[in-house]
This record gives C-alpha cells, structure tokens and sequence, in this order.
C-alpha cells in the first residue's frame, strides 16, 4: 500500500484525521511502514540534498496523537525506546554503500508549521539533539509503533538552518531540492522492499 502525500497538523486537521490511514493500514494487516519527509538540516556536517535516516525524534507537536481513550492496537504507554527498527536501518546502510550513496543519521524534530523555522529556532532544536526538522512524520510514527508495526524514516534535507549561517528558504526551494534527491530515496526504499 503507498499514500501520496499525507494529512498534515498545520492543515487545520486534528491529530486523530492525521493518523487516521495508519489505523486504516493496521486494520489491512501492514507490518512495515516506511516513511519520508522533506526536512531543513541543522547539522554541520548536512548538505542539501542529502538523505538522512531517521534513528529517533522529537516530538514537538502541541497535540500528542495517542491523547484520548487508548486504541487496543497497544499499550495506555508505549514504550519508545526503538521506536525506528535497527534492522531496517541497517539494511538502509549496506543498500546506500552497495549503490554508493551519501546516507546520514539523524534526529528528526517534528514541530506543527507552517512557518519555516527562525535562525533562534534553529538553533534551539539543534542544541536539544535534533539534526533536522520538519512538519510531519512524527504523529504517523507513534501511531505505526502503538499498533505494532515496524517504521522506517528517511528525511531530504532540502535546506539549512546552520548556527553560524541561517538561510533564507522559500517553498519552491524546497521542492526542487526534494525532486532532485527522490529518485536516491527512491531506489533505496524499493531495494529495502525486495529484500525484506
């Protein structure tokens, strides 16, 4: 099963409407769940354009997408310690060094949007641990790992938001550089599929 696109928080969309296909893909019997996402980077070493595994997050919502009655996929308290599965990463690594791909490792924030972030944001998440932000993933994510499905989540870094160097970005930036580093994903994401 594959979505193109996604619900996202800053549409006006409750956090129940924004995970709502994962239950749908929990109820069909999805066991994996891979996810992307276009992301500004904050890391020093990052630059546009390349692929970042997601190895853990944060989650910055104002909403948290398990408030409420508990859903009987999971546990009232999830334990969040391997949220993104080991394997899958690894699997990640050995398909991006057989293809020679640039693949780096990262902390995803998740934040509400829509606004890009501001150089003091920037700042601020960095120092908390994040090594790329972004408006998604996040909520779909512990949905997935409530319900016991393994994740996978990969980030374009399609800007950058460095301590000493804050860049302006506008949307359209965003999307080419996210339309340049796709078919990379891409190619990744289908071989992780026919070896799983």
């Amino acid at each position: 099963m594959a979505m193109q696109g996604r619900f996202h928080f800053y549409e006006g969309y409750n956090m129940k409407e924004v995970t709502f296909p994962i239950r749908v893909m929990y109820e069909l019997g999805i066991e994996t769940l891979f996810v992307s996402n276009a992301s500004g980077g904050m890391n020093p070493d990052f630059r546009i354009g390349d692929l970042m595994v997601i190895v853990d997050h944060i989650n910055m919502f104002p909403e948290h997408p398990l408030h409420g009655p508990n859903f009987p996929t999971g546990p009232r308290f999830p334990d969040m310690h391997e949220t993104y599965d080991k394997k899958l990463i690894a699997l990640a690594d050995e398909i991006a060094k057989e293809k020679g791909i640039r693949l780096m490792h990262g902390v995803y924030l998740g934040t509400q949007g829509p606004t890009f972030e501001t150089p003091a944001e920037y700042r601020m998440f960095h120092r908390m641990g994040a090594d790329a932000v972004g408006m998604s993933t996040v909520p779909e994510i512990i949905v997935a790992h409530h319900c016991g499905i393994k994740t996978f989540g990969i980030s374009i870094i399609t800007d950058l938001g460095l301590e000493n160097n804050p860049v302006e970005v506008s949307h359209e930036e965003v999307q080419e550089a996210a339309n340049k580093a796709q078919p990379l994903m891409t190619e990744i994401m289908r071989e992780m599929i026919r070896r799983s």
